[in-house]
């Protein structure tokens, strides 16, 4: 690949897209809303370069040489350095080894690599979409119904005694505010546990609930309200939906319910509010004081965090001009918009000193903070956290032969597994191994990879083994690889899927980027360590994988590539990579490397700037499918990324368009995209974002790394991003020093989660019972 030489000027500052579901973590640092998610285009972009603050900033640069640091030309050659004269070849393809510098901000539009596919052929997003929604509803009213039936009064008791007695009188001893000297521990009798059960000849499929209604004349209403509001007449059908047939008279009593639209900021409302309320508006209002505790919630949500600190929220507010914060959250929590939490901490043995065998002095610990959280996470990590530790208590040990892993999935209801690329063989063959044993066994994925099926697909009963009479799906072991990708909803609702007794093996790489939604599920679990960690020993192999291995411990080392597995490709500004990225998919990679363009795939930064997905898209589908865009800005042969819900992103085929939409074929699956959901649910897929792209991998990957994000860099974003290609790497960057200081230094900001102190407490009870 041609390589310019020579100086290199100053990169071009390209505008960047903040990311609505980045995994990243402080406060709200400022009252603006959460673009769009990935999925979703057509929301506001920011233009801000500053650097990103937080990783939802979608900034990235990087810099590639082989040698690790930037030289004069940074062109790479055959020895693995870049020096300052260059190889240049006509086909635009850097020869020889070298390290992949490049990088980026982990972009947080929020989608996940593809794990959609959870619709059938041909089944409809918006079933899709009520089915998960349906799921969630029914796990909220369990996670309810438990809660009510262990607050209930015990109304009797006089006549109970041994064990029973002793039971209730250690009960009403602590509800009392005294301490019981012990409390009997009831010795349950060991479950018989039959053979397993085969699977069903039948699967039962749980029925697709019916859309909402929406009427018309209450969509019509709240476009009038809007209207009066100044607010785009354009939100109506999405008011409507989120707040239901009284959406009208709901902007009218509280204006500053328009927060609960995804994409709308702070300002707007205010002045919403203030077209409505006129005189009567004020930044005490009670209204406005709820909905902007419960926005600076949802805000966070985006960010990964599952609740915040008491003291952020405060903060929050006090720069939204809430006056009197410390107030402000009190009546918040008094109205229920958000709820208080604070963990308690374990008690620990005091340790012993080595001099005179003195007891040590207990250090005071820390205070433990105060939390606040919206109900929907509440309710999804306590219910996580309650299934995972039903899981643990209900597993019948068995001894299985095997290697560790099948050991370790046979003594325990739950095990975690850690590896790269080449590790996912590992739990695909355990996996097998169960089946062999007459087992019932389900794979499952973030995408449907390596013969697993996506979890979205497995939750919905578009595909896996259904569900029993009592709901259940009727498994005795589920592995699921891509684990790092669980938001905790989404784990909260396969964990309550699977029965008492069945093991879960959850497997994946915990160096890649971490999930589109809420929490951190995967890494919580890590660091509780209460179940066993079983990490794989087989490297990824060639020198990509050696190249990324590298990343993901903080080193960025050169590789030896003599079949040209790793190129770097210098370039001054974003039109340069925009030029450059167009050569190598359409001429360079297939002439030099032998991957087709239809097996490459381009990953960058962000949707927005002059070096993000649409500038990319736009150039690559000008060059590989031209057309004027007749169907919905698509034309038949396009590449698309298809995303029926956040964090959730397939690749595929535009094959033709009637009267009910757009019909794709991704990876062999015929779906229809309504013509209503075009705009919403696809984007050209020549480029992807990190996000996007994560779970899934291609022949060849083209990283693009534009200059204007050095700031914004992680090690996770560049380990990421650098892995998703199987045989062939491109990095296409401008920046010099940034990278190595990246992949050293850049750390992903931590996700405020409940998840470790809730199961921790739970198995804690359990040890003292």
């Amino acid at each position: 690949m041609t390589e310019p030489s020579g100086d290199t000027a100053p990169p071009e500052a390209t505008e960047t897209a903040t990311d609505a579901r980045e995994p990243s973590s402080g406060p709200p640092d400022a009252p603006e809303a959460g673009p769009e998610a990935d999925g979703a285009p057509g929301a506001a972009e920011t233009g801000d370069t500053d650097g990103a603050e937080d990783s939802d900033t979608a900034e990235d640069a990087g810099t590639g040489e082989d040698s690790g640091t930037a030289e004069d030309s940074g062109t790479a050659d055959g020895s693995g350095t870049a020096d300052g004269s260059g190889t240049a070849e006509d086909s635009g393809t850097a020869e020889g080894s070298g390290t992949a510098e490049g990088s980026g901000t982990a972009e947080g539009e929020g989608s996940g690599a593809g794990e959609g596919g959870a619709e059938g052929a041909g089944a409809s997003e918006l079933s899709e979409a009520q089915a998960e929604l349906a799921a969630q509803r029914d796990l909220r009213a369990k996670i309810e119904r438990r809660k009510a039936e262990r607050g209930s009064p015990v109304e009797a008791g006089g006549k109970l005694t041994g064990t029973a007695a002793d039971l209730l009188a250690a009960v009403r001893a602590v509800e009392s505010g005294a301490r019981p000297v012990s409390v009997p521990r009831v010795e349950a009798p060991e479950p018989a546990r039959s053979a397993p059960a085969a699977a069903p000849e039948t699967t039962v499929r749980p029925p697709v609930p019916e859309a909402p209604l929406v009427t018309e004349e209450t969509t019509a209403a709240v476009r009038q309200v809007l209207a009066r509001g100044g607010a785009p007449e354009a939100l109506a059908g999405q008011v409507a939906a989120v707040l239901g047939e009284g959406a009208a008279r709901a902007l009218e009593d509280d204006p500053w319910q328009l927060l609960a639209v995804p994409g709308v900021r702070s300002e707007q409302a205010d002045g919403f509010a203030r077209a409505l309320l006129g005189p009567q508006c004020g930044p005490a209002d009670p209204r406005r004081v709820v909905a902007l505790t419960a926005w600076l919630l949802d805000q966070a949500a985006l960010k990964g965090h599952t609740a915040l600190e008491i003291g952020a929220v405060r903060d929050g507010l006090a720069r939204l001009s809430v006056p009197e914060p410390d107030k402000a959250v009190d009546l918040a929590v008094s109205e229920a918009a958000v709820l208080v939490f604070q963990e308690e901490e374990q008690d620990e043995e005091p340790e012993e000193t080595g001099e005179d065998g003195e007891e040590a002095r207990e250090q005071p610990r820390p205070e433990t903070p105060v939390l606040l959280g919206l109900e929907r996470f509440a309710l999804a990590e306590e219910s996580l956290a309650d299934g995972l530790a039903r899981l643990i208590r209900t597993v019948e040990a068995a001894e299985w032969d095997g290697p560790e892993l099948a050991r370790a999935a046979g003594a325990h209801g739950l095990v975690l597994h850690t590896g790269g690329e080449a590790a996912r063989a590992e739990p695909a063959a355990l996996a097998e191994a169960a089946r062999a044993r007459g087992l019932r066994v389900a794979l499952a994925a973030h995408t449907a990879r390596d013969g697993a099926v996506p979890v979205a697909a497995l939750l919905s009963g578009a595909a896996g083994p259904g569900r029993d009479a009592e709901g259940s799906l009727a498994l005795d072991l589920l592995v699921v690889l891509d684990a790092p990708q669980l938001d905790v909803e989404s784990a909260a609702s396969l964990v309550e899927a699977l029965p008492d007794g069945c093991r879960l093996v959850l497997s994946g790489d915990p160096h890649v980027l971490g999930p589109a939604g809420p929490g951190r599920v995967f890494a919580d679990l890590l660091a509780a360590r209460v179940a066993p960690q079983i990490a794989s020993r087989v490297p990824d192999p060639g020198p990509v994988g050696e190249l990324v291995s590298g990343i993901g411990v903080g080193e960025l080392n050169p590789v030896a590539a003599p079949g040209k597995e790793v190129v770097i490709v210098p370039v001054r500004d974003a039109g340069e990579a925009v030029h450059r990225t167009v050569q190598l998919v359409a001429d360079s990679i297939p002439r030099a490397i032998g991957v087709p363009a239809a097996q490459t795939q381009v990953i960058t930064v962000g949707h927005g700037g002059s070096a993000g997905t649409r500038a990319l898209n736009a150039a690559l589908k000008e060059r590989l499918n031209p057309g004027p865009g007749r169907f919905g800005g698509f034309d038949p042969g396009d590449r698309v990324a298809h995303s029926p819900a956040p964090g959730r992103t397939r690749v595929g085929t535009v094959v033709s368009a009637d009267a009910e939409g757009l019909h794709l074929d991704c990876e062999g699956e015929k779906v229809v995209v309504a013509k209503e959901r075009v705009e919403s649910a696809l984007r050209h897929g020549w480029a992807l974002t990190a996000h996007q792209a994560v779970g899934a991998r291609w022949p060849a990957a083209v990283v693009v790394l534009p200059g204007d994000a050095a700031g914004g860099l992680t090690r996770s974003w560049v380990y990421t991003a650098f892995g998703r290609a199987e045989r062939h790497l491109s990095v296409v960057h401008g920046v010099e020093q940034a990278l190595p200081r990246a992949v050293a230094e850049g750390r992903d900001p931590e996700r405020t989660t409940r998840l470790r102190p809730l199961l921790e407490a739970l198995l804690h009870e359990d040890s003292e019972a």
